[in-house]
């Protein structure tokens, strides 16, 4: 699962880069400003369809120069197609103002530095699970839709005969919406799925070719 790591400090890169590839996350992305986390993100540039980049997890520096960690969680998390991501703010400010701004924004977690390897793997772990589950209930919820769409479709399509049927006692025609009398395997097939093939019954081939049947 892909992680973007945006933080302006090049030792701090190396330190998460390093943590998380021992333990197993290679798809890592690197972005030293917010401005260049958007260029990844396709905030910038977007992608074709609106979709969400291959991102699954941003580790957000809180200070940086421009435009700041809260302001950046908060560009992410006002656009449709990227605001599932779970952003982890990375924080040597730890004062409960601060933290309720990055809250606010919509960062689901911190990190304070000097960052403690054990913690920092918990909580990337614990939102990337997060993120597996939503992209799951996302897929199952247009599954869902997916199936009721078709099933609605499937259900204007069918046709029904109900009602009263107008049927010339005589040629067995019948009389239809428009006041026209129809053949009876015509009007049928205009009102349901139903398919015919032609034959004689017995009675009829007695009648109308006596030298088949012996009397």
């Amino acid at each position: 699962m892909g992680i973007l790591i945006v933080d302006d400090s090049p030792d701090q890169q190396l330190l998460l880069k390093a943590v998380l590839n021992k333990a197993g996350h290679q798809d890592l992305l690197i972005a030293d400003s917010a401005a260049s986390a958007y260029d990844h993100l396709g905030i910038n540039q977007p992608q074709p369809n609106g979709q969400a980049p291959a991102i699954d997890l941003i580790l957000m520096d809180f200070l940086m120069p421009g435009i700041d960690g809260v302001a950046a969680t908060q560009r992410i998390k006002s656009l449709e197609n990227l605001r599932d991501i779970p952003v982890i703010v990375v924080t040597a400010k730890t004062a409960l103002g601060d933290l309720q701004a990055a809250f606010a924004a919509g960062a689901m977690d911190f990190i304070t530095k000097p960052v403690n390897s054990v913690e920092l793997l918990a909580r990337v772990n614990s939102a990337l699970m997060l993120k597996k589950e939503m992209d799951c209930r996302k897929t199952r919820e247009m599954e869902l839709r997916r199936s009721n769409a078709e099933l609605q479709q499937a259900l204007r399509e069918v046709k029904v005969l109900k009602g009263l049927v107008p049927i010339c006692a005589s040629c067995k025609k019948i009389r239809n919406d428009q006041g026209f009398w129809q053949q009876l395997e015509e009007y049928i097939q205009q009102h349901s799925e139903a398919e015919f093939s032609h034959g004689l019954c017995t009675p009829c081939i007695k009648k109308h070719y006596p030298g088949v049947y012996p009397d």
